[in-house]
C-alpha cells in the first residue's frame, strides 16, 4: 500500500481545524482496542525544546537497552518523520497499512492531529515497544496526548504562544499545559518564570506529584572546552558532548538526564553509561542544524520571541564574516517579538513565502522590515531566497534559515532533492 494515498484521506481531516479535548480521540483509540495501554508513557510539554528533549532522553532510553518509540510534530520534510522507533523512521509501507486501520476506525469528526495521535498509539502497540516518549501538540489538559496516562511529564521551558487557544498570560498557558500531569505521577521541569513556575508546583502538589525542576535540583553549566557538566538529582555526570547543537541546549539536556535518573531510581535500570551516550548520540533535526558548504547554511527552526531570543544566543558560538538571513513566517506570528533579538545580527535579509496556506507573503515581511529601517530583500519562495543569498555570499559567510519550521522543511527537502509538501499539521 502507498503512503501517499492514504496520506491525502488524512489531510482532508485538517478541515476540521484545532479542536481542543479529548473525548474523539478516546472513541477512536477505543474503537481500536485502546492500544496506548500497551505501554509506559511520558509526556513532554512546553513551548519551546520539545523536540530537542524528547531526542535527548529517547538516546539514553536506547542506550539503556529500552524498546522506546518518539512521537512528535510537526514533521519537515516527511510525515514518518512523526513516528520513530528506536531512533528510526517508521517504514511507509507500514505506515499506510495503520493508518489505513485508524482512519476506518475514526469518529467523522476526528481532527488531523487527534487521528495522528491515535495512528502513534497504534502503531508503538503493534510494535510492542517498552516506553513512548509522546510530544503534545501545543497544549497539555486538552491535548489529545493527554488521553495517554503518562507515568511522567516532562516540561520544556513555557512561553507565550498559542494565546488564542491556550490563554492570554503565562500563568494561562502554564496551567493548560501542566494540566496534562496524572496524578502521583513524576514531573520533571526546565527554569520557568516565577508564574509559570508558581502554576506548576500547585498543580504537582495537589496532585500528589513528585517535582523536580531545573536550577533548583539538578542544572547544567559549559565548560570553556565547549563540553557540557551536568549536576543532578544524585549524580554528577561531567564532559558531556550533546549530539544537538546550541548553547541553549543545555537546559534540554539537564531536564533530559534528571527524566532519565527519576526512571533509573524508580527501577527501570539506566547504566551510568547510557546517560553520557545518549546525550552524545541524540539527533534533531531543523534545530541549529549546520549544513557544510560554501557558504555554509545554518537551519533553525525558531518560530517564536523565546526560540528567536535562544537562537540569537547561540549565534554567539559561530564564526562568519557576515550573516545571511533567509527568513519566512506564518502569518499569526508576532514578527515584531521574533526578529527584534536577530536583526542587529544580520548584515542582509532575503524574505521568502513558505509553502503553507498561513504564510505571510514575502513582500509583507519585506515591508515590515523596510518600515524597521532595515533592508531586505523579497524573494519568493524559500528556495529562490536561498539561491539569492548564495549568489550574494561570500566563501566567509553564513546563510542562516530560520522564522518557521515550514522554511526549514523547505529547505532540507530541496537539499535532499525530495518533493516537499506544504500539506502539515
Amino acid at each position: 500500500m502507498f503512503l501517499t494515498g492514504v496520506l491525502e484521506k488524512l489531510y482532508a481531516r485538517r478541515r476540521f481545524g484545532i479542536r481542543p479535548g479529548v473525548d474523539r480521540v478516546g472513541t477512536l483509540l477505543e474503537r481500536l482496542g485502546n492500544p496506548q495501554k500497551q505501554f509506559h508513557t511520558i509526556h513532554v510539554v512546553g513551548t519551546n525544546g520539545k523536540g530537542s528533549t524528547s531526542a535527548f532522553l529517547s538516546a539514553i532510553l536506547l542506550h539503556a537497552g529500552q524498546t522506546v518509540a518518539q512521537f512528535s510534530s510537526p514533521h519537515l520534510v516527511r510525515f514518518t518523520e512523526r513516528f520513530r522507533i528506536n531512533g528510526k523512521e517508521y517504514a511507509a509501507e507500514k505506515l499506510a497499512s495503520s493508518m489505513d486501520t485508524v482512519l476506518a476506525a475514526a469518529p467523522e469528526e476526528a481532527t488531523f492531529f487527534e487521528i495522528t495521535t491515535a495512528l502513534a498509539a497504534f502503531i508503538f502497540s503493534e510494535e510492542r515497544v517498552q516506553l513512548a516518549v509522546m510530544e503534545a501538540g501545543m497544549g497539555g489538559r486538552s491535548d489529545a496526548t493527554a488521553i495517554f496516562d503518562g507515568e511522567m511529564t516532562v516540561l520544556t521551558p513555557i512561553a507565550l504562544d498559542h494565546t488564542e487557544y491556550l490563554g492570554k498570560s503565562l500563568a494561562e498557558i502554564a496551567r493548560e499545559k501542566a494540566g496534562i500531569i496524572k496524578p502521583d505521577s513524576f514531573v520533571i521541569s526546565a527554569g520557568q518564570p516565577d508564574s509559570v513556575r508558581e502554576a506548576v508546583e500547585k498543580i504537582a502538589h495537589a496532585r500528589g506529584c513528585s517535582l523536580k525542576t531545573c536550577g533548583k535540583d539538578f542544572s547544567a553549566a559549559w565548560n570553556s572546552d565547549g563540553t557540557l557538566d551536568y549536576h543532578g538529582i544524585r549524580r554528577d555526570i561531567l564532559q558531556l558532548t550533546p549530539g544537538i547543537a546550541g548553547r541553549y541546549q543545555a537546559g534540554n539536556a539537564a531536564v533530559a538526564l534528571a527524566a532519565a535518573e527519576v526512571l533509573d531510581a524508580g527501577g527501570m535500570l539506566i547504566p551510568p553509561a547510557a546517560f553520557k551516550e545518549g546525550i552524545s548520540a541524540a539527533y534533531w533535526p531543523g534545530r541549529m542544524e549546520l549544513v557544510p558548504g560554501t557558504p555554509r547554511l545554518l537551519l533553525d527552526g525558531a518560530h517564536n520571541p523565546a526560540g528567536a531570543m535562544a537562537l540569537a544566543e547561540a549565534l554567539q558560538d559561530y564564526s562568519y564574516s557576515r550573516l545571511l538571513m533567509v527568513t519566512g513566517v506564518c502569518d499569526d506570528k508576532d514578527i515584531d517579538r521574533i526578529y527584534a533579538p536577530l536583526t542587529p545580527r544580520v548584515d542582509a535579509i532575503y524574505t521568502v513565502t513558505p509553502g503553507v496556506d498561513r504564510a505571510l507573503r514575502d513582500k509583507d515581511l519585506s515591508a515590515f522590515f523596510h518600515k524597521q529601517g532595515i533592508a531586505s530583500q523579497p524573494c519568493g519562495s524559500v528556495v529562490e531566497g536561498i539561491c539569492k543569498a548564495r549568489s550574494e555570499a561570500a566563501s566567509g559567510d553564513l546563510i542562516l534559515v530560520c522564522g518557521s519550521l515550514f522554511v526549514v522543511g523547505e529547505v532540507k527537502a530541496w537539499l535532499e532533492n525530495v518533493n516537499y509538501s506544504g500539506i502539515r499539521g
